[in-house]
C-alpha cells in the first residue's frame, strides 16, 4: 500500500508522493496522449477509479488462494495447511485496514460542496463507493471464510487423530489379555503344562488366536468395530 497527499483546488492539483504510483503514471500517459481528464475533479475520479482498478487482481487472487486451500484440506488434511491458512487471513486484515477509511474518505467528497466537483464527478465518485464497499464485503468475507477452513482442518485432524487412537485402543485391547495369558506360561516354576509335549507352542499359538478372534467377534457385535 503506498500513500498519495493531494493538494485539489479548481485550478491546480498538486500531489507528494515517495514512491512511483502506477495510477498516476497511467493517468500521466493518458493526459499525454490528450486524453487525460479536462478538471481537478474528473483528474481525481480517474485516479480513484485507477486505484480501485488495481485491486480487484489482488483481491480476486486471494480468494483464489483460499479456494484452493479449502480443497486440499478437504481432500487431505495437513497441519502444514495452517500456516497457508494464517496467512490469507493476515493478508485480507491488512488490506482492509487500508482500504475501510477510504470508504469515508469517498463518501465524505461525494457529498461535499466543493465547487470543483460537478454533478457527473459525484455520480462516478458514488460508482467507486459502491466499489470500496464491496471490496470491504469480500475482504471480510475472506477473512471468516478462513477462519472456517481454519477449524474445518482441526476438526479434520482431531477426527484423524481421534480414529488413530481408536485403533490403537482396540489392539490394546485385544493384546492386553494375550500378554497376560502368555506372561503366566512363561514364569519359572514347575508343574506348567506341555513342557514335556513337542506341540505345546503350537497349542498355545491356536489358543491365542481363538482367543484373539474370540475378542473381535465380540467386539464386532457389539457394534465397536
Amino acid at each position: 500500500m503506498i500513500s498519495i497527499r493531494l493538494w485539489i483546488d479548481s485550478e491546480r492539483i498538486i500531489s507528494v508522493q515517495k514512491y512511483n504510483f502506477k495510477a498516476i503514471a497511467d493517468i500521466e500517459q493518458r493526459l499525454k496522449t490528450g486524453k487525460g481528464p479536462k478538471s481537478s475533479g474528473e483528474f481525481l475520479c480517474q485516479l480513484i477509479a485507477r486505484l480501485f482498478d488495481r485491486m480487484e487482481p489482488v483481491f480476486s487472487d486471494l480468494d483464489e488462494h483460499l479456494n484452493n486451500t479449502e480443497e486440499r484440506i478437504l481432500e487431505s488434511p495437513d497441519a502444514n495447511e495452517r500456516k497457508a491458512i494464517t496467512l490469507i487471513r493476515k493478508q485480507a486484515i491488512s488490506y482492509r485496514r487500508y482500504i475501510a477509511p477510504q470508504r469515508e474518505v469517498i463518501s465524505g467528497l461525494r457529498t461535499s460542496d466543493q465547487p470543483w466537483l460537478s454533478q457527473i464527478n459525484k455520480r462516478r465518485l458514488q460508482e467507486s463507493l459502491d466499489q470500496i464497499i464491496r471490496y470491504v464485503e469480500d475482504l471480510d468475507t475472506i477473512r471468516e471464510r478462513a477462519q472456517i477452513v481454519k477449524d474445518e482442518l482441526a476438526n479434520a485432524l482431531a477426527d484423524k487423530m481421534n480414529k488413530n487412537m481408536y485403533i490403537l485402543s482396540i489392539v490394546a485391547a485385544v493384546f492386553l489379555p494375550l500378554g497376560f495369558f502368555t506372561g503366566l506360561l512363561g514364569i519359572n516354576v514347575g508343574g506348567l503344562p506341555g513342557i514335556d509335549n513337542n506341540a505345546a507352542f503350537l497349542i498355545v499359538c491356536l489358543i491365542c488366536l481363538a482367543f484373539a478372534g474370540t475378542v473381535l467377534g465380540i467386539f464386532k457385535y457389539l457394534k465397536w468395530l
